[in-house]
């Protein structure tokens, strides 16, 4: 959490801040309001987060809210030592990427380690247990209206480089908690599935299930399921394009695995 929260501060501090781009959530609303105050963000960062603190403490726990209050405060720190020091680059593109991809890695490691960096989404946590839509669509919402924001105060160039960044961001959040070899779930249906599945037992060493499926149109049909990870997509389609080109493949991402015989590491 201390790692993430400071690489959120450099992010911010080195790239997005000095040239006028913002990030989502309290964030965003937190360098807007110490752009028009001129005062420190550190300041907003942990003022705007302390009523969200309290509400994720009160509903989805102590551990949580005091992890969240401690990456808060880390950030906040860091925002307030690092003010001074110049960019390293004044190319408002540049520092869309580069701040987004910095941001993105620190949000994703605090994330990981149990704590957030952002109000909005304990917001989201308790809408959605009242609400029909996701997590992430309510928070979603809340950035598109902060990022709209940022056109009134530093020009709409500026508002599209933060969308810029704030896509980043959320992508690498997602390479951070998910890694490289994120797993997905294979269903294969094929008339050759006993030689399918002996192909990826043996040359994947992935073990798989049958599945008994009946078919809309009539007829049964066996069907293969098994799991991989994104490194050996490739090498899954091929076995099965070499033994039976006109077999129904289909293949899904999975947020987690545990249990079984799967193992991320085992990659041939």
């Amino acid at each position: 959490m201390f790692v993430g929260s400071a690489f959120v501060s450099v992010g911010l501090e080195i790239f997005l801040v000095p040239n006028n781009i913002i990030d989502g959530g309290i964030v965003g609303i937190s360098i807007i309001l110490s752009h028009l105050s001129k005062l420190p963000l550190g300041i907003f960062l942990v003022l705007l987060n302390l009523p969200f603190l309290i509400i994720g403490y009160k509903q989805i726990g102590k551990t949580f809210a005091l992890s969240t209050l401690f990456s808060v405060i880390v950030m906040s720190i860091g925002t307030t030592l690092l003010h001074p020091v110049p960019p390293l680059t004044i190319d408002p593109l540049l520092a869309a990427v580069f701040g987004g991809i910095i941001v993105g890695v620190g949000v994703g490691l605090v994330i990981r380690s149990g704590g957030s960096l952002d109000g909005t989404e304990i917001v989201a946590i308790v809408c959605n247990k009242k609400s029909p839509f996701s997590v992430g669509e309510i928070v979603m919402f809340f950035n598109l209206f902060i990022l709209g924001s940022a056109g009134f105060v530093f020009g709409w160039d500026h508002a599209m480089y933060s969308l810029i960044a704030y896509y980043i961001a959320f992508k690498l959040i997602d390479v951070v908690l998910e890694g490289l070899d994120q797993s997905k779930s294979v269903w294969i249906i094929s008339e050759n599935n006993q030689s399918l599945g002996d192909a990826i037992v043996n040359r994947l060493g992935r073990g798989i299930t049958y599945l008994h499926g009946e078919g809309g149109f009539g007829g049964n049909k066996r069907v293969i399921f098994c799991v991989i990870t994104r490194l050996e997509e490739a090498k899954l389609k091929a076995i099965v394009e070499e033994i039976d080109p006109f077999a129904f493949l289909a293949i899904g991402n999975i947020h987690d695995v545990k249990g079984g015989r799967f193992k991320k590491k085992d990659i041939h």
